[in-house]
């Protein structure tokens, strides 16, 4: 059963310009056929208009259902580019476009910042609190991370099970510095209760991060590699902190 409430406005829109239409014809041809005082007698007219409507149904039903179907193929084009549990990016989306990101930015004579961040002792989180916790854990950290970025071109993304990764163009070191700070002061700030953490009573995040830009030579797997090996050192130096490796 079609539910009306539910037909878009652009279905809504095309119903009542088709009706105008419709209209407009229906009477020019009533004009012809009869008199203006009885036109009404006339049963052909009657069907005309009872046509003319049906018209005007079945064109904005097409309309409307064509409106969903575009909404569905999209709908489905971000679950591929998307992740189920955080609706922030995935992992296909940055390894099918991170190269390019990359190119474009040092064409442009820019600099981009990549940053790698991990929850700090996750599985223990899970262990005490459940799968389900964490599941909530992991969608509140891509909230705040993606909160904490202001502009619409960064992209925010979870890499791993615990793992996300920022991308930052047009930022350097010292921009990649103050919004590592921020992203490890909002988490704590978020203030999601960890007993069995070993570095705070709340969740914490170290976060790996690295800055190049300027070199056609640079691909994805570079910046992702020395921002590992910045994670790394984080957590090597006692976790919920950030580290910046130059590329």
């Amino acid at each position: 059963m079609i539910k009306f409430n539910a037909i878009s406005g652009r279905a809504v829109a095309s119903f009542f310009i088709s009706l105008v239409i419709c209209a407009i014809i229906i009477s020019i041809l009533i004009f012809y056929k009869s008199s203006e005082t009885a036109w009404y007698k006339y049963p052909a007219n009657t069907a005309l208009i009872i046509a003319g409507l049906l018209i005007c149904l079945f064109f904005s039903l097409v309309v409307h259902y064509r409106t969903e179907i575009a909404k569905t193929k999209e709908y489905f084009k971000n679950m591929e580019v998307k992740d189920v549990l955080t609706s922030v990016y995935n992992r296909r989306y940055i390894d099918e476009n991170i190269d390019r990101l990359i190119k474009s930015i040092t064409r442009a004579h820019g600099i981009i910042s990549l940053m790698i961040i991990d929850l700090d002792f996750f599985r223990k989180y899970n262990e005490t609190y459940g799968h389900s916790k964490g599941d909530n854990c992991l969608k509140n950290v891509a909230k705040v991370l993606s909160q904490s970025v202001k502009r619409d071109n960064d992209v925010v993304a979870r890499y791993g099970h615990e793992e996300f990764i920022i991308i930052l163009p047009n930022t350097d070191e010292k921009g990649a510095a103050i919004i590592a700070d921020r992203l490890l002061k909002n988490i704590r700030d978020f203030n999601i209760p960890h007993e069995k953490s070993e570095v705070a009573d709340r969740m914490t995040i170290s976060i790996g991060a690295t800055s190049g830009g300027g070199n056609f030579s640079l691909v994805g797997d570079d910046y992702l590699k020395k921002a590992k090996e910045a994670l790394a050192l984080s957590k090597q130096n006692g976790r919920n902190r950030y580290t910046l490796l130059p590329l």
